[in-house]
Protein backbone atom coordinates (compact mmCIF):
# COMPACT_ATOMS: atom_id res chain seq x y z
CA UNK A 1 0.00 0.00 0.00
CA UNK A 2 2.84 2.36 0.84
CA UNK A 3 4.49 1.84 -2.57
CA UNK A 4 1.14 2.31 -4.29
CA UNK A 5 0.56 5.59 -2.46
CA UNK A 6 4.04 6.82 -3.42
CA UNK A 7 3.43 5.84 -7.02
CA UNK A 8 0.08 7.62 -7.12
CA UNK A 9 1.62 10.70 -5.53
CA UNK A 10 4.40 10.80 -8.16
CA UNK A 11 1.83 10.33 -10.93
CA UNK A 12 -0.24 13.17 -9.47
CA UNK A 13 2.80 15.47 -9.43
CA UNK A 14 3.66 14.58 -13.04
CA UNK A 15 0.09 15.30 -14.15
CA UNK A 16 0.19 18.66 -12.37
CA UNK A 17 3.49 19.51 -14.10
CA UNK A 18 2.04 18.52 -17.46
CA UNK A 19 -1.07 20.64 -16.90
CA UNK A 20 1.13 23.52 -15.83
CA UNK A 21 3.31 23.22 -18.95
CA UNK A 22 0.68 22.65 -21.64
CA UNK A 23 -2.25 24.66 -20.23
CA UNK A 24 -1.38 27.16 -17.49
CA UNK A 25 1.90 28.53 -18.90
CA UNK A 26 0.56 29.03 -22.46
CA UNK A 27 -2.59 30.62 -21.07
CA UNK A 28 -0.50 33.03 -18.98
CA UNK A 29 1.76 33.89 -21.93
CA UNK A 30 -1.22 34.40 -24.23
CA UNK A 31 -2.78 36.76 -21.72
CA UNK A 32 0.57 38.57 -21.29
CA UNK A 33 0.76 39.33 -25.02
CA UNK A 34 -2.92 40.17 -25.31
CA UNK A 35 -2.47 42.94 -22.73
CA UNK A 36 0.10 44.43 -25.12
CA UNK A 37 -2.30 44.25 -28.04
CA UNK A 38 -0.75 41.10 -29.56
CA UNK A 39 -3.26 38.42 -30.59
CA UNK A 40 -3.18 35.37 -32.84
CA UNK A 41 -4.81 32.00 -33.57
CA UNK A 42 -6.14 30.24 -30.48
CA UNK A 43 -3.78 27.95 -28.58
CA UNK A 44 -4.65 24.23 -28.63
CA UNK A 45 -3.16 22.07 -25.85
CA UNK A 46 -0.19 19.85 -26.76
CA UNK A 47 -0.17 20.55 -30.52
CA UNK A 48 -0.63 24.31 -30.60
CA UNK A 49 -1.35 25.46 -34.18
CA UNK A 50 0.59 22.75 -36.05
CA UNK A 51 -2.60 21.24 -37.52
CA UNK A 52 -3.60 24.58 -39.04
CA UNK A 53 -0.08 25.12 -40.39
CA UNK A 54 -0.06 21.69 -42.02
CA UNK A 55 -3.46 22.35 -43.62
CA UNK A 56 -2.37 25.76 -44.96
CA UNK A 57 0.81 24.32 -46.50
CA UNK A 58 -1.11 21.47 -48.14
CA UNK A 59 -3.61 23.92 -49.59
CA UNK A 60 -1.11 26.31 -51.17
CA UNK A 61 1.15 23.56 -52.52
CA UNK A 62 -1.70 21.71 -54.20
CA UNK A 63 -1.53 23.96 -57.27
CA UNK A 64 0.85 26.19 -59.22
CA UNK A 65 0.23 29.89 -59.85
CA UNK A 66 0.44 32.22 -62.84
CA UNK A 67 3.92 33.58 -63.44
CA UNK A 68 4.38 36.59 -61.20
CA UNK A 69 6.20 37.58 -58.05
CA UNK A 70 3.36 38.22 -55.61
CA UNK A 71 4.29 34.93 -53.95
CA UNK A 72 4.45 35.47 -50.18
CA UNK A 73 1.26 33.45 -49.79
CA UNK A 74 3.27 30.45 -51.04
CA UNK A 75 6.64 31.23 -49.49
CA UNK A 76 5.42 31.79 -45.93
CA UNK A 77 1.75 30.82 -46.14
CA UNK A 78 0.69 30.69 -42.50
CA UNK A 79 2.41 33.97 -41.61
CA UNK A 80 0.88 35.59 -44.68
CA UNK A 81 -2.62 34.38 -43.87
CA UNK A 82 -2.56 35.17 -40.17
CA UNK A 83 -0.94 38.59 -40.66
CA UNK A 84 -4.09 39.69 -42.49
CA UNK A 85 -6.17 38.66 -39.47
CA UNK A 86 -3.90 39.80 -36.63
CA UNK A 87 -1.43 42.34 -38.05
CA UNK A 88 2.31 42.16 -38.78
CA UNK A 89 3.16 41.17 -35.20
CA UNK A 90 1.14 38.30 -33.76
CA UNK A 91 1.40 35.17 -31.61
CA UNK A 92 0.98 31.51 -32.54
CA UNK A 93 2.01 28.18 -31.06
CA UNK A 94 4.33 25.33 -32.01
CA UNK A 95 3.17 22.81 -29.44
CA UNK A 96 3.33 24.72 -26.15
CA UNK A 97 6.14 27.00 -27.42
CA UNK A 98 5.07 30.58 -28.19
CA UNK A 99 6.10 32.00 -31.57
CA UNK A 100 6.03 35.72 -32.26
CA UNK A 101 5.78 36.75 -35.91
CA UNK A 102 7.58 40.01 -36.72
CA UNK A 103 7.76 41.95 -40.00
CA UNK A 104 8.71 45.42 -38.73
CA UNK A 105 12.22 46.33 -39.99
CA UNK A 106 13.08 48.30 -36.87
CA UNK A 107 12.29 45.35 -34.59
CA UNK A 108 14.10 42.92 -36.91
CA UNK A 109 17.17 45.15 -36.88
CA UNK A 110 17.08 45.27 -33.09
CA UNK A 111 17.00 41.46 -32.91
CA UNK A 112 19.65 40.70 -35.53
CA UNK A 113 22.09 43.44 -34.49
CA UNK A 114 21.92 42.46 -30.83
CA UNK A 115 25.27 41.52 -29.33
CA UNK A 116 24.57 41.81 -25.61
CA UNK A 117 25.23 38.21 -24.63
CA UNK A 118 22.13 36.54 -26.12
CA UNK A 119 24.33 34.08 -28.00
CA UNK A 120 26.19 31.22 -26.39
CA UNK A 121 29.97 30.77 -26.26
CA UNK A 122 29.80 27.69 -28.50
CA UNK A 123 28.15 29.75 -31.20
CA UNK A 124 30.89 32.39 -30.94
CA UNK A 125 33.56 29.75 -31.58
CA UNK A 126 31.62 28.37 -34.55
CA UNK A 127 31.40 31.90 -35.94
CA UNK A 128 35.15 32.53 -35.69
CA UNK A 129 35.91 29.29 -37.56
CA UNK A 130 33.29 30.02 -40.24
CA UNK A 131 34.53 33.57 -40.79
CA UNK A 132 38.07 32.31 -41.36
CA UNK A 133 36.89 29.61 -43.77
CA UNK A 134 34.87 31.96 -46.02
CA UNK A 135 36.50 35.38 -45.80
CA UNK A 136 36.59 37.30 -49.11
CA UNK A 137 40.32 36.96 -49.67
CA UNK A 138 40.08 33.19 -49.41
CA UNK A 139 37.04 33.12 -51.72
CA UNK A 140 38.89 35.22 -54.33
CA UNK A 141 41.58 32.56 -54.36
CA UNK A 142 38.94 29.97 -55.25
CA UNK A 143 37.85 31.68 -58.49
CA UNK A 144 39.82 29.26 -60.73
CA UNK A 145 38.09 26.29 -59.05
CA UNK A 146 34.68 27.94 -59.49
CA UNK A 147 35.38 28.65 -63.17
CA UNK A 148 36.51 25.03 -63.63
CA UNK A 149 33.27 23.72 -62.14
CA UNK A 150 31.09 25.95 -64.34
CA UNK A 151 33.14 25.08 -67.44
CA UNK A 152 32.68 21.38 -66.71
CA UNK A 153 28.89 21.86 -66.43
CA UNK A 154 28.63 23.86 -69.65
CA UNK A 155 30.70 21.30 -71.55
CA UNK A 156 28.28 18.62 -70.37
CA UNK A 157 25.37 20.77 -71.60
CA UNK A 158 27.02 20.96 -75.04
CA UNK A 159 27.39 17.19 -75.13
CA UNK A 160 23.72 16.78 -74.23
CA UNK A 161 22.71 19.38 -76.84
CA UNK A 162 24.12 17.21 -79.60
CA UNK A 163 23.95 19.88 -82.28
CA UNK A 164 20.28 20.76 -81.64
CA UNK A 165 19.61 24.50 -82.04
CA UNK A 166 17.27 24.80 -79.05
CA UNK A 167 17.30 22.36 -76.14
CA UNK A 168 15.55 22.08 -72.79
CA UNK A 169 17.21 21.66 -69.38
CA UNK A 170 15.69 21.31 -65.93
CA UNK A 171 18.23 23.74 -64.50
CA UNK A 172 17.40 23.36 -60.81
CA UNK A 173 18.94 19.89 -60.63
CA UNK A 174 21.90 20.88 -62.83
CA UNK A 175 22.65 23.98 -60.77
CA UNK A 176 22.44 22.00 -57.53
CA UNK A 177 25.05 19.64 -58.93
CA UNK A 178 27.16 22.64 -59.93
CA UNK A 179 26.88 24.23 -56.49
CA UNK A 180 27.77 20.93 -54.82
CA UNK A 181 30.83 20.59 -57.04
CA UNK A 182 31.92 24.18 -56.29
CA UNK A 183 31.72 23.84 -52.53
CA UNK A 184 33.34 20.40 -52.69
CA UNK A 185 36.30 21.74 -54.72
CA UNK A 186 36.77 24.99 -52.81
CA UNK A 187 36.00 24.30 -49.16
CA UNK A 188 36.80 20.59 -48.98
CA UNK A 189 39.23 19.88 -51.82
CA UNK A 190 37.13 17.05 -53.27
CA UNK A 191 34.49 16.87 -56.00
CA UNK A 192 30.77 16.36 -56.54
CA UNK A 193 31.17 12.63 -57.12
CA UNK A 194 33.05 12.16 -53.85
CA UNK A 195 30.45 14.12 -51.90
CA UNK A 196 27.36 12.98 -53.82
CA UNK A 197 26.24 10.36 -51.31
CA UNK A 198 26.49 12.90 -48.48
CA UNK A 199 24.30 15.39 -50.34
CA UNK A 200 21.68 12.74 -51.12
CA UNK A 201 21.48 11.65 -47.48
CA UNK A 202 21.22 15.26 -46.29
CA UNK A 203 18.36 15.98 -48.71
CA UNK A 204 16.50 12.88 -47.49
CA UNK A 205 17.09 13.94 -43.90
CA UNK A 206 15.88 17.48 -44.59
CA UNK A 207 12.70 16.15 -46.21
CA UNK A 208 11.91 13.93 -43.22
CA UNK A 209 12.60 16.73 -40.72
CA UNK A 210 10.35 19.15 -42.61
CA UNK A 211 7.53 16.60 -42.70
CA UNK A 212 7.84 16.03 -38.96
CA UNK A 213 7.90 19.73 -38.09
CA UNK A 214 4.76 20.48 -40.08
CA UNK A 215 2.90 17.41 -38.88
CA UNK A 216 3.35 17.20 -35.14
CA UNK A 217 4.93 18.98 -32.22
CA UNK A 218 8.03 17.11 -31.06
CA UNK A 219 8.92 17.88 -27.43
CA UNK A 220 12.47 19.13 -27.16
CA UNK A 221 12.70 19.98 -30.86
CA UNK A 222 14.50 23.24 -30.11
CA UNK A 223 17.74 21.26 -29.57
CA UNK A 224 18.87 23.57 -26.79
CA UNK A 225 21.98 21.83 -25.50
CA UNK A 226 24.41 22.83 -22.79
CA UNK A 227 27.57 24.75 -23.63
CA UNK A 228 30.53 22.52 -24.25
CA UNK A 229 33.90 22.52 -25.95
CA UNK A 230 34.18 22.43 -29.73
CA UNK A 231 35.02 18.78 -30.41
CA UNK A 232 35.23 16.35 -33.32
CA UNK A 233 31.45 16.01 -33.62
CA UNK A 234 31.10 19.80 -33.72
CA UNK A 235 33.57 19.94 -36.62
CA UNK A 236 31.58 17.24 -38.44
CA UNK A 237 28.31 19.12 -37.82
CA UNK A 238 29.83 22.36 -39.10
CA UNK A 239 31.07 20.65 -42.27
CA UNK A 240 27.60 19.24 -42.91
CA UNK A 241 26.11 22.71 -42.41
CA UNK A 242 28.59 24.28 -44.85
CA UNK A 243 27.86 21.56 -47.42
CA UNK A 244 24.08 21.70 -47.16
CA UNK A 245 23.46 25.43 -46.65
CA UNK A 246 26.21 26.46 -49.07
CA UNK A 247 24.99 24.17 -51.83
CA UNK A 248 21.35 25.17 -51.49
CA UNK A 249 21.90 28.94 -51.26
CA UNK A 250 24.00 29.23 -54.43
CA UNK A 251 21.94 26.72 -56.42
CA UNK A 252 18.60 28.29 -55.54
CA UNK A 253 19.87 31.81 -56.23
CA UNK A 254 21.14 30.75 -59.65
CA UNK A 255 17.93 28.86 -60.45
CA UNK A 256 15.75 31.86 -59.64
CA UNK A 257 18.04 34.28 -61.48
CA UNK A 258 17.93 32.12 -64.63
CA UNK A 259 14.12 31.82 -64.39
CA UNK A 260 13.72 35.57 -63.91
CA UNK A 261 16.02 36.40 -66.83
CA UNK A 262 14.30 33.79 -68.99
CA UNK A 263 11.05 35.71 -68.46
CA UNK A 264 12.48 39.24 -68.40
CA UNK A 265 14.47 39.09 -71.63
CA UNK A 266 15.37 42.78 -71.58
CA UNK A 267 17.41 42.29 -68.40
CA UNK A 268 19.04 39.17 -69.83
CA UNK A 269 20.21 41.28 -72.78
CA UNK A 270 21.53 44.03 -70.48
CA UNK A 271 23.44 41.51 -68.39
CA UNK A 272 24.92 39.86 -71.50
CA UNK A 273 26.09 43.22 -72.85
CA UNK A 274 27.76 44.00 -69.52
CA UNK A 275 29.51 40.64 -69.34
CA UNK A 276 30.71 40.97 -72.95
CA UNK A 277 32.05 44.46 -72.29
CA UNK A 278 34.03 43.34 -69.23
CA UNK A 279 35.17 39.83 -70.19
CA UNK A 280 34.59 39.71 -73.97
CA UNK A 281 34.45 35.96 -74.63
CA UNK A 282 36.70 34.91 -71.77
CA UNK A 283 35.51 33.38 -68.49
CA UNK A 284 35.77 35.57 -65.36
CA UNK A 285 39.26 35.20 -63.95
CA UNK A 286 40.10 38.34 -61.98
CA UNK A 287 38.39 39.02 -58.68
CA UNK A 288 38.61 42.78 -59.24
CA UNK A 289 36.47 42.59 -62.39
CA UNK A 290 33.62 40.99 -60.45
CA UNK A 291 32.97 44.37 -58.82
CA UNK A 292 32.38 45.82 -62.30
CA UNK A 293 29.37 43.54 -62.83
CA UNK A 294 26.93 46.20 -61.64
CA UNK A 295 23.91 44.97 -63.61
CA UNK A 296 24.55 41.32 -62.70
CA UNK A 297 24.85 42.33 -59.05
CA UNK A 298 21.56 44.26 -59.15
CA UNK A 299 19.87 41.26 -60.79
CA UNK A 300 21.12 38.92 -58.06
CA UNK A 301 20.00 41.32 -55.32
CA UNK A 302 16.55 41.64 -56.86
CA UNK A 303 16.41 37.84 -57.12
CA UNK A 304 17.30 37.59 -53.44
CA UNK A 305 14.60 40.15 -52.60
CA UNK A 306 11.79 38.42 -54.44
CA UNK A 307 12.93 34.86 -53.65
CA UNK A 308 15.17 34.88 -50.54
CA UNK A 309 17.19 31.74 -49.71
CA UNK A 310 15.05 31.20 -46.61
CA UNK A 311 11.63 32.70 -46.03
CA UNK A 312 12.21 33.52 -42.37
CA UNK A 313 14.91 33.80 -39.73
CA UNK A 314 14.30 32.27 -36.32
CA UNK A 315 15.69 33.39 -32.99
CA UNK A 316 14.96 32.26 -29.45
CA UNK A 317 14.69 34.71 -26.59
CA UNK A 318 17.01 33.35 -23.89
CA UNK A 319 15.73 35.69 -21.18
CA UNK A 320 12.96 38.22 -20.63
CA UNK A 321 13.66 41.11 -23.00
CA UNK A 322 12.25 44.43 -24.11
CA UNK A 323 11.92 44.55 -27.91
CA UNK A 324 10.71 47.95 -29.05
CA UNK A 325 7.69 48.53 -26.83
CA UNK A 326 7.05 44.80 -26.33
CA UNK A 327 7.88 42.79 -23.22
CA UNK A 328 8.81 39.31 -24.45
CA UNK A 329 9.17 36.39 -22.03
CA UNK A 330 12.09 33.96 -22.12
CA UNK A 331 11.87 30.93 -24.47
CA UNK A 332 9.67 32.76 -26.98
CA UNK A 333 10.58 31.89 -30.57
CA UNK A 334 10.88 34.89 -32.89
CA UNK A 335 9.74 34.43 -36.51
CA UNK A 336 11.40 37.23 -38.52
CA UNK A 337 9.31 37.26 -41.69
CA UNK A 338 11.97 37.96 -44.33
CA UNK A 339 9.82 37.26 -47.39
CA UNK A 340 7.04 39.55 -46.11
CA UNK A 341 9.48 42.39 -45.48
CA UNK A 342 11.09 41.90 -48.91
CA UNK A 343 7.65 42.21 -50.57
CA UNK A 344 6.20 45.00 -48.42
CA UNK A 345 4.80 47.85 -50.59
CA UNK A 346 5.23 50.23 -47.64
CA UNK A 347 9.00 49.64 -47.94
CA UNK A 348 9.53 48.97 -51.66
CA UNK A 349 6.70 50.93 -53.24
CA UNK A 350 3.72 49.93 -55.34
CA UNK A 351 5.92 47.81 -57.61
CA UNK A 352 7.13 45.66 -54.69
CA UNK A 353 6.01 42.48 -56.48
CA UNK A 354 7.69 43.42 -59.78
CA UNK A 355 11.15 42.41 -60.97
CA UNK A 356 13.04 45.71 -61.06
CA UNK A 357 16.81 45.41 -60.45
CA UNK A 358 17.19 49.19 -60.75
CA UNK A 359 15.77 49.58 -57.25
CA UNK A 360 19.23 48.45 -56.04
CA UNK A 361 21.02 51.23 -57.91
CA UNK A 362 20.58 53.42 -54.83
CA UNK A 363 21.34 52.42 -51.21
CA UNK A 364 18.30 51.09 -49.37
CA UNK A 365 16.69 53.32 -46.79
CA UNK A 366 16.52 50.85 -43.91
CA UNK A 367 19.16 48.28 -42.99
CA UNK A 368 16.57 45.59 -42.20
CA UNK A 369 14.49 46.09 -45.34
CA UNK A 370 16.74 43.62 -47.20
CA UNK A 371 18.58 40.89 -45.31
CA UNK A 372 18.87 37.67 -47.36
CA UNK A 373 21.92 36.60 -45.35
CA UNK A 374 20.80 38.06 -42.03
CA UNK A 375 22.40 41.02 -40.29
CA UNK A 376 24.85 41.81 -37.55
CA UNK A 377 27.10 39.36 -35.70
CA UNK A 378 25.28 36.29 -37.02
CA UNK A 379 25.25 37.20 -40.71
CA UNK A 380 25.72 34.12 -42.91
CA UNK A 381 29.43 33.30 -43.15
CA UNK A 382 28.95 31.72 -46.58
CA UNK A 383 27.56 34.79 -48.33
CA UNK A 384 30.89 35.65 -50.02
CA UNK A 385 31.17 32.21 -51.63
CA UNK A 386 27.48 32.18 -52.61
CA UNK A 387 27.55 35.60 -54.29
CA UNK A 388 30.92 35.16 -56.02
CA UNK A 389 29.92 31.69 -57.25
CA UNK A 390 26.59 32.98 -58.54
CA UNK A 391 28.18 35.96 -60.34
CA UNK A 392 30.69 33.75 -62.12
CA UNK A 393 28.20 31.03 -63.04
CA UNK A 394 25.50 33.42 -64.28
CA UNK A 395 28.06 35.40 -66.31
CA UNK A 396 29.40 32.25 -67.99
CA UNK A 397 25.90 30.93 -68.78
CA UNK A 398 24.88 34.29 -70.28
CA UNK A 399 28.08 34.41 -72.36
CA UNK A 400 27.28 31.11 -74.04
CA UNK A 401 23.47 30.92 -74.17
CA UNK A 402 20.29 32.90 -74.57
CA UNK A 403 17.32 31.31 -72.84
CA UNK A 404 13.59 31.49 -72.21
CA UNK A 405 10.98 29.65 -70.16
CA UNK A 406 9.84 26.29 -71.48
CA UNK A 407 6.14 25.69 -72.01
CA UNK A 408 6.48 22.93 -69.39
CA UNK A 409 7.61 25.38 -66.69
CA UNK A 410 5.15 25.64 -63.78
CA UNK A 411 5.59 28.55 -61.40
CA UNK A 412 5.36 27.09 -57.91
CA UNK A 413 8.01 28.34 -55.44
CA UNK A 414 7.86 26.40 -52.18
CA UNK A 415 9.75 26.05 -48.92
CA UNK A 416 11.79 22.88 -48.55
CA UNK A 417 14.15 23.89 -45.72
CA UNK A 418 15.24 26.47 -48.32
CA UNK A 419 13.17 28.09 -51.07
CA UNK A 420 12.94 25.84 -54.15
CA UNK A 421 10.77 25.37 -57.27
CA UNK A 422 8.19 22.69 -56.52
CA UNK A 423 8.17 21.32 -60.08
CA UNK A 424 11.72 22.17 -61.11
CA UNK A 425 12.76 24.90 -63.55
CA UNK A 426 12.49 23.93 -67.22
CA UNK A 427 14.37 26.34 -69.48
CA UNK A 428 14.96 26.42 -73.26
CA UNK A 429 18.55 27.30 -74.23
CA UNK A 430 20.06 28.43 -77.54
CA UNK A 431 23.74 29.07 -78.29
CA UNK A 432 24.56 32.74 -78.74
CA UNK A 433 26.18 33.87 -81.99
CA UNK A 434 29.55 34.23 -80.24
Amino acid sequence: MHLLAVGLFILFILILKLIHKIILVPWRIQRHFKKQGICGPAYRPVFGNTAEIRHIYAEVQSKSICFGHDVVHRLDPYYHRWSFDYGKTFLWWFGSIPNLGIAEPELIKEVLMNSTGCYRKKWALHRRIGNQAFNMERVKGWIPEIVASVTKMLEKWEQDRGGIVEFEIEVHKKLHDLSADIISRTAFGSSLQEGKHIFELQEQQAHLVLQAVRSVYIPGFRFQGEEHMFGVQDVIDECKTFYFAGKDTTANLLTRAVVLLAFHQEWQDKAREEVARIYRHNPPSAAENLNDLKIVNMILNETFRLYPPVVRIRREVSKNVKLGSLDIPANTQLHLAMSSVHHDPMIWGEDAHDFNPLRFKQPRKHLASFFPFGLGPRICVGQNLAVVGAKIALSMIIQRYSFKLSSTYAHAPMEFTTLQPQYGAHILFRRTSS
